[in-house]
């Protein structure tokens, strides 16, 4: 797959930021961590790895503004282009010795996003995607999963935990959706979701109250493997919102439709 001078510069940010994790990782037990909050945590080793995709993207591309987890937006002078930027998404397994994490990165153009690269380090698996050029996995042209009965589907999710979300409003939906499917995974990583879903290994995924840097490049990458993405009303407001349903095509009806029901209660 030939690859753009834009998607490079994103690539070598990404894995150079996932190389440095990958020995933190290593040396989980010795870092430096505070707290932003109950439950959410930030790490020195995530500092570092965005550090390093700022001064990649930005030694490349110095007019293009940026929007970061740890720091922060930056405008840009650019005023048509900015980068989405999640250094260490799936912190809290990282700090704990799950491998699942991964380098999250997108760039939005005149308000939509246009290329978006999420790296697992410890896997060594790069998902790359530019719009109308298809998405890929380490070179591998990828599909979403081909699954139309909802019994065979395996979805993934997020669930709240302390100090964070609607604990309520999630075990309504999991009422309504786990007799219907084959599994719910929650992983802890909403870009490696979002990768999961558009290789396949996943159906479909929804969560609520994500920011756009967990979810803008895997946005791109869904819909460049033939899936359908979506708000949980049905409309394309999930940077805004920052809630997202996602799937082939049936999957994501399927779950809309069951996200519905589990509403309507609260609502009657």
């Amino acid at each position: 797959m030939a690859r753009t001078a834009l998607l490079n510069v994103m690539t070598q940010a990404a894995i150079k930021a996932g190389r440095s994790l990958v020995r933190d990782f290593g040396e989980v037990e010795n870092l430096q961590v505070s707290r932003k909050g109950p439950g959410d945590f930030v790490s020195a080793a995530d500092r570092k790895a965005e550090e390093i995709v700022r001064a990649e993207l930005t030694k490349a591309r110095p007019t293009f503004g940026l929007v970061m987890e740890e720091s922060g937006e930056v405008e840009g002078s650019d005023g048509q282009h900015r980068w989405h930027v999640d250094p260490l998404d799936g912190t809290t397994n990282f700090l704990h010795g799950i491998p699942i994490f991964a380098t999250s990165i997108a760039l939005e153009r005149a308000g939509e996003i246009v290329a978006g690269v999420i790296y697992n380090p410890v896997m060594d698996e790069l998902y790359t995607a530019e719009r109308g050029r298809g998405a890929f996995l380490n070179d591998r042209r990828l599909r979403v999963a081909g699954r139309s009965d909802l019994h065979d589907m395996v979805f993934g999710t997020g669930l709240p935990f302390i100090g964070k979300g609607d604990h309520g409003r999630t075990l309504r939906e999991l009422r309504y959706i786990m007799p219907e499917v084959a599994g719910i995974r929650r992983c802890g990583a909403a870009a490696l979701d979002l990768a999961w879903t558009a290789s396949g290994r996943l159906d479909g995924y929804w969560e609520r109250s994500l920011n756009s840097w967990d979810i803008a490049a895997g946005i791109l990458m869904v819909r460049e493997a033939g899936g359908f993405v979506s708000d949980l009303q049905g409309k394309n407001k999930m940077l805004d919102n920052g809630d997202i349903v996602v799937g082939n095509e049936d999957a994501h009806k399927q779950l809309l439709r069951l996200l519905k029901q589990a509403e309507a209660p609260a609502q009657g």
